[in-house]
């Protein structure tokens, strides 16, 4: 299979109103979420969208088939992304919670792949945090 994910996160006021935005392409079949989280960080909303991702994932193509499967996961986040490929130490306890949750999901597959894009290159995840965020704002008034 040919499993490729685009991630992102976002939030209003940081911290605010947070969201996160997952598109997710198994050998050409593209299928998008977006979740409004509640008051969060970017960062915060950045690692919950990668959980998201690999949950999502492995409930499309089955527990059984996970650990014969490479995902390549996509994220505008150059810091996520080098926590991810541990370029960079993480201080802050709750990112290291998160990290942790991230980590174990990876153990379920062949391997998981993390790669910064640019943000252009990541419009359909981040178009799916906005339209969360959008959802939720229209649904207060």
């Amino acid at each position: 299979m040919n499993i490729i994910v685009h991630t992102d996160g976002g939030s209003r006021g940081n911290p605010g109103p947070s969201a996160l935005g997952v598109v997710i392409e198994i050998d050409g079949t593209r299928k998008e979420y977006g979740e409004y989280l509640g008051k969060g960080t970017n960062n915060e909303a950045e690692y919950a969208a990668v959980i998201f991702a690999l949950k999502k994932v492995k409930q499309l193509i089955g527990k059984e088939h996970t650990k014969q499967e490479v995902v390549h996961v996509n994220m505008d986040s150059e810091l996520i992304c080098k926590q991810m490929n541990k370029e960079y130490k993480i201080s802050d306890d709750r990112m290291k919670m998160l990290f942790m949750d991230v980590w174990n999901l990876t153990l379920d597959f062949k391997d998981v792949i993390f790669r910064h894009v640019r943000r252009k290159l990541n419009k359909g995840a981040d178009a799916m945090v906005n339209a969360a965020l959008d959802n939720h704002q229209d649904a207060l008034f």
